[in-house]
């Protein structure tokens, strides 16, 4: 695909950032809006690009970094009378081999409202640390639901090819914007789970959405009464593609209804169809507690998130 100024732009902000040794961890969307609510306006280079609060032109710090000119030139300046607002934030994720160092990863500003808004989130460094322990080194590894890229990136080094696969347009342009950040050659594809991608693949890893979302925005809707559909078709389209050694590294959510995981039950029939060794891990046993109050979740107990690692045989 062709890069266009508007790429051009973010990534020059990215490389910007980079020299100046930005770091930003984004938090929950709980807790962003609880800190927000404490500052009216960013008058750091944080606060604009990684709290996403307006700022008023100008009024920035003074530096290398040229925010509001690269942020207009990439398209992402949004304009409210006096005030200014990125559309995209800038998260950093620390390098286990380098504590000092920090990968850098362009995503949708907060609030994400927009139905192709691109998430990053603690369940994003959640999905780095699971696929740091789990992935083993393959061929191929094809990241579905890649979203910033920010698994699959994670693990570059572990496979001669990376192949970002997402339904979202605007998840494959910034994929591409933070492989060239990472200074990593890579593959984007737009596809259905695995229905756009072509050739063999090694090695499946995904972190899909989850939740069974009333707005039904594609980051966030397994689809489903539960939310759960998505990462059981993962799951069976990827055994069904994958050949013997091959590996899924899944790292989803798990409503847990009296005591049971209907997504590990679910799980059972897909996973005797292929000669496999499958581990479940419970890596959080209680995200998301405000979904609770309302329909579905107001008949489950807590939602879990985990790791399912399947080797094929």
């Amino acid at each position: 695909m062709s890069v266009t100024d508007q790429d051009r732009a973010l990534l020059a902000l990215g490389e910007q950032l980079q020299a100046a040794g930005y770091r930003f961890v984004t938090p929950t969307p709980a807790t962003h809006q609880r800190v927000n609510a404490r500052h009216a306006e960013a008058t750091t280079i944080e606060g604009a690009l990684g709290w996403s609060r307006p700022f008023r032109p100008g009024a920035l710090p003074a530096s290398p970094i040229e925010v509001e000119r690269l942020l207009a030139a990439g398209g992402v300046l949004r304009r409210d009378g006096e005030l200014a607002r990125s559309l995209v934030r800038f998260s950093t994720v620390a390098d286990e081999r380098e504590p000092d160092a920090a990968a850098l990863y362009v995503h949708s500003a907060f609030p994400t409202l927009d139905p192709a808004s691109v998430f990053f989130g603690p369940d994003s460094y959640r999905f780095v640390t699971a696929l740091r322990r789990e992935l083993r080194p393959a061929r191929r590894v094809v990241d579905v639901g890649a979203g910033s890229g920010v698994g699959g990136l994670s693990v570059r080094e572990r496979c001669a090819q990376l192949v970002l696969a997402d339904i979202n347009p605007l998840a494959l342009r910034y994929a591409r914007i933070n492989a060239a950040l990472a200074r990593t050659e890579v593959a984007t594809v737009e596809s259905d789970v695995l229905a756009g991608v072509d050739g063999e693949i090694d090695a499946v890893i995904a972190n899909p959405p989850y939740l069974a979302d009333r707005q039904a925005r594609v980051y966030r809707d397994g689809g489903g009464t539960l939310g759960i559909d998505l990462s059981l078709r993962i799951v069976r389209e990827a055994l069904a593609r994958l050949g013997a050694g091959g590996q899924i590294v899944l790292y989803t959510g798990s409503p847990v209804i009296d005591g049971a995981h209907p997504l590990r039950d679910a799980l059972r029939p897909i996973l005797a169809t292929r000669s496999c060794r499958a581990a479940w891990r419970e890596l959080d046993p209680d995200v998301f507690g405000e979904e609770l109050d309302a329909a579905p979740y107001d008949r489950v107990d807590r939602i879990a998130v985990i790791s399912l690692v399947v080797d094929v045989a």
